[in-house]
């Protein structure tokens, strides 16, 4: 079903154009997921410093509410960055097992000490076993992968998971399209909403979906 779960993420304004100027190495440098991409401020490439800030409070709660969260579930975000969002579905319900994954090995080593975070790749979860976790949340990562991975990740993410949420790049028309393009550092598969859909079809994918769209 198409829901935005993220509506309460705070929101800022982004000079989606001036991406363009930016310097090529340092947008390299990005997509090895590093320091670079979470915490350079001068010259800002990504966040620019990802620090908790309960930035994702409302937005567990929304999850919680949603998917009817209960007592002693097992949630895989997959993607997770440093762990924030797990960090706080664990204080809303301490009986929670909460599970990360991410590329990053700089990120996984911030990761709250609460949280069971490992390095991997959302592509290949053989290690996993099927209908594992309760849900598994994938919020602006898979579209990271070249299309081929990124169906294999979509597949992995319905395997694993009873419930699901993804978020993805995506627009809806040229304008939405031509500030992708320029905002866009990391995406290595970037659809119109309508090829999304059409993907999660194809990869007989049955959980949420949402979209970004700078």
């Amino acid at each position: 079903m198409e829901i935005d779960l993220l509506v309460d993420y705070p929101k800022v304004k982004r000079d989606v154009f001036a991406r363009r100027q930016e310097n090529k190495e340092l947008i390299e440098a990005a997509k090895s997921f590093g320091w670079e991409y979470f915490d350079r401020k001068v010259p800002k490439v990504c966040y620019g410093g990802y620090i908790y800030d309960g930035r994702w409070i409302p937005v567990v709660k929304r999850f919680i509410e949603h998917f009817k969260i209960e007592d002693n579930e097992k949630i895989l975000d997959l993607g997770c960055a440093k762990g924030y969002m797990l960090y706080d579905f664990k204080q809303a319900n301490p009986t929670l097992n909460v599970y990360g994954i991410d590329i990053s090995e700089y990120a996984i080593n911030c990761c709250p000490p609460e949280i069971h975070a490992i390095i991997g790749n959302a592509k290949d979860l053989s290690y996993i076993k099927n209908d594992y976790f309760d849900l598994v949340i994938s919020i602006n990562t898979i579209h990271n992968l070249p299309e081929e991975d990124c169906r294999k990740a979509v597949r992995e993410i319905q395997r694993v998971g009873k419930k699901a949420f993804i978020s993805v790049d995506a627009y809806s028309n040229e304008e939405e399209k031509e500030r992708m393009l320029a905002w866009n550092t990391t995406a290595e598969t970037i659809h119109s909403v309508e090829e999304w859909k059409q993907l999660f079809k194809e990869e007989n994918y049955t959980g949420d979906y949402f979209w970004f769209i700078p």
